[in-house]
Formats: structure tokens, C-alpha cells, sequence
């Protein structure tokens, strides 16, 4: 018979031993993250990947959809696809599985939902072409009555 050291013995026993539904419960439940964690893990992901001008827009009031916007630009159809995709990875490792992505097949501009933030990729020039910044704010505006009258 062969012997093995007392901590090997100890090993395999654990590897052999059978997982519950319980345990795997246990170890797979994640608790939601809060509006400024996701928002963190957004802007995690997208300075991992050197997105450019990356910039948020606090909506909270503004719309029932979100409370955070978060508008990022990449240097082509690649980086964009690249950074939606890391946003969405990290997200589900996270617990928060995004609600939908749009725009991933001409990635001009891609949007991902992630239901309390969501994230707008951009190409420069389409960015500059919709330049959702300044609908924001000037809808802010508006709403405050400090915007211009015509």
C-alpha cells in the first residue's frame, strides 16, 4: 500500500467530496451592485482598454431609464467592439447581466444597458455628429429655466 503525506490524504478528500446545491449557492451569490459601483466598473473597463474622452452624465431626475450615461469614444470599430465587450464581461462576472446591446454589428456606436447605467461607445466623428453631451445639458437647462429663450 502506498502512503501519501497527511496533507495529500486531506486534499483528496476535499476534491472528491460532492458539492451541494447549498454550497454552490453559497459561493455563486452575488449581491447586486449599487448604481456607483456598476458606474465604477464601467469606467474600470473602459480605462483598462485607453478609451478617449470618456465622460458621465448624471440623469437621475432627467429620466426613468437610468441614472447614469456614460459616453466613451475608441479609435475604430475594433477598439469599440473591444471595449463593449470587456464593459459586458465584467458586468456579468459582477452579478449584472447587461439588459441589451445595440449597434454591435456596425459598431459605430454601440450601446450597452446595464439598467442603472448605460453605456454609449462612439466612433469620434458620430459622437461629434449626435453630441449627446450637449442634448443633455441642454435639456438640463431647459428643465431649470436657465437655458436660452427664444
Amino acid at each position: 500500500m502506498l502512503e501519501y503525506p497527511f496533507s495529500y490524504a486531506i486534499e483528496l478528500r476535499l476534491i472528491r467530496r460532492p458539492l451541494t446545491a447549498e454550497h454552490l449557492n453559497e459561493q455563486t451569490a452575488l449581491e447586486p451592485l449599487t448604481s456607483g459601483q456598476l458606474q465604477e466598473l464601467v469606467m474600470t473597463s473602459l480605462e483598462d482598454l485607453k478609451a478617449i474622452d470618456v465622460q458621465t452624465i448624471d440623469v437621475r431626475g432627467r429620466s426613468s431609464l437610468t441614472d447614469t450615461l456614460v459616453i466613451a469614444s475608441g479609435n475604430s470599430t475594433r477598439h469599440l467592439k473591444g471595449m463593449a465587450e470587456k464593459v459586458v464581461l465584467n458586468a456579468k462576472q459582477a452579478g449584472c447581466a447587461p439588459l441589451g446591446i445595440e449597434g454591435d454589428r456596425e459598431a459605430e456606436w454601440i450601446l450597452v444597458d446595464l439598467n442603472d447605467v448605460i453605456v454609449h461607445l462612439m466612433l469620434p466623428q458620430t459622437r461629434a455628429f449626435y453630441n449627446l453631451e450637449k442634448l443633455w445639458e441642454a435639456s438640463a437647462d431647459r428643465r431649470s429655466g436657465t437655458g436660452a429663450k427664444a
